[in-house]
């Protein structure tokens, strides 16, 4: 039998506030949404809206290109 733990889903404006805080200057933040592998995180498990996952998306893109952060986990 699957073990089904279920998260606590975040409220708009919870998702609002994090939102606003996705840059691709702020690096603690951004780490939070990439795995261990490097690989950027699905938003079934960010819990982002569609709009607020392709601007991270974009903000992890931009900090690899200027190699603020590595495109893989060596």
């Amino acid at each position: 039998m699957r073990n089904l733990r279920r998260r606590r889903r975040l409220t708009k404006e919870q998702i609002e506030e994090l939102e606003r805080q996705i840059d691709y200057k702020n690096l603690s933040f951004i780490r939070q949404y990439i795995t261990d592998t490097g690989k950027i995180r699905p938003r079934r498990t960010t819990y982002l809206s569609a709009k607020g996952q392709r601007k991270l998306d974009i903000a992890i893109k931009r900090a690899r290109q200027l190699a603020l952060i590595p495109f893989a986990v060596q």
